[in-house]
């Protein structure tokens, strides 16, 4: 069998095969160096060749700017670090001022809240009590939200635990996210569930069938990627919960560091150096014509260390 080397000629067992002539002519030192030269030109050019640009923006937690005493000053870094746009934590001491002030300042858009109760009071507690509280911390974070005019609040939707079952945690979660329904609606934003080591929604036909049952399209899905790989694969939720998919996490996972030093290790590692399988992930997240962003999760550092981060972020989307 011969293996293609050129458009225009190939080498087939010590003879140059011309397609054009049909002839097999012998192989001379000449012949030889031509055929290696087209060769080499065509790899050149091929590697020469622009990679996929893909309409995805990047951002990072405000949190994981470590330069920069003010809010205006970590905007302004975030921003000359190359990102996008700005992830906050809501409710939060920060006043709301400061942040309106830093991203009209600097074009910086919010990429997304996090809503900062969804742990200590998580909707699937099993006192009441604690569960307003959760509800009443989302409700803060969703109002946040419309002021800043961000499109979506992350939400952790509930915990399982040796005192919160499986489907306890289910219904009190998806009753709750459906009260919080309007008020997602009045601040002109959504409810972004993401998928976390809570014990709960393990899988993407789990997370479908979730947001199914609360039936609101102010309910839609924030996948995390690195959170999955431990078990399973991050490029078959992207095509499962398909346009369900508001918002990205960008973290890595090492299954090798796992299985060495435990769970939590799996993460210690850096972007792009894991098992997430980026180009499989980019190729899925075309399929599904998402444009939106992806936004570092992973440990941040001063000036220096954003501007590694934005450009492996390139990288990845790259990819």
């Amino acid at each position: 069998m011969c293996q293609t080397r050129t458009q225009s000629a190939r080498l087939c067992h010590g003879f140059l095969f011309n397609p054009i002539t049909s002839h097999h002519l012998p192989m001379t030192r000449r012949t030889f160096l031509h055929a290696t030269a087209a060769t080499l030109a065509a790899h050149a050019l091929a590697a020469d060749a622009p990679k996929k640009k893909r309409a995805l923006k990047k951002a990072v937690n405000l949190g994981m700017c470590k330069d920069g005493a003010s809010v205006a000053e970590k905007f302004r870094l975030i921003k000359d670090a190359g990102f996008d746009g700005v992830e906050l934590n809501r409710p939060d001491a920060i006043p709301l001022d400061d942040v309106l002030k830093a991203r009209d300042a600097t074009g910086l858009e919010i990429a997304g809240i996090i809503c900062t109760t969804h742990w200590g009071k998580p909707l699937s507690a099993p006192e009441p009590a604690a569960r307003e509280q959760g509800f009443n911390g989302l409700k803060l974070a969703l109002s946040d939200a419309g002021e800043l005019g961000c499109p979506y609040v992350l939400l952790v939707p509930g915990v399982v635990k040796k005192d919160v079952s499986y489907d306890d945690c289910w219904k009190r979660s998806v009753e709750q996210i459906r009260r919080a329904v309007p008020f997602a609606e009045q601040a002109k934003t959504r409810i972004a569930v993401e998928n976390v080591w809570n014990q709960f929604i393990l899988s993407p036909l789990e997370a479908v069938r979730f947001l199914d049952e609360i039936g609101s399209p102010a309910v839609g899905w924030h996948f995390d990627i690195g959170n999955v790989v431990t078990y399973g694969w991050p490029e078959q939720w992207v095509r499962i919960l398909g346009p369900r998919i508001l918002n990205l996490h960008l973290k890595e996972y090492s299954r090798k560091e796992r299985d060495a030093k435990g769970p939590h290790a799996g993460f210690k590692v850096e972007l792009g150096e894991g098992d997430v399988g980026w180009p499989d992930v980019m190729r899925a997240i075309d399929e599904i014509g998402y444009t939106g962003y992806g936004i570092a999760e992973v440990p941040g550092g001063d000036t220096a260390r954003l501007r590694f981060l934005a450009e492996r972020i390139d990288q990845l989307y790259a990819s």
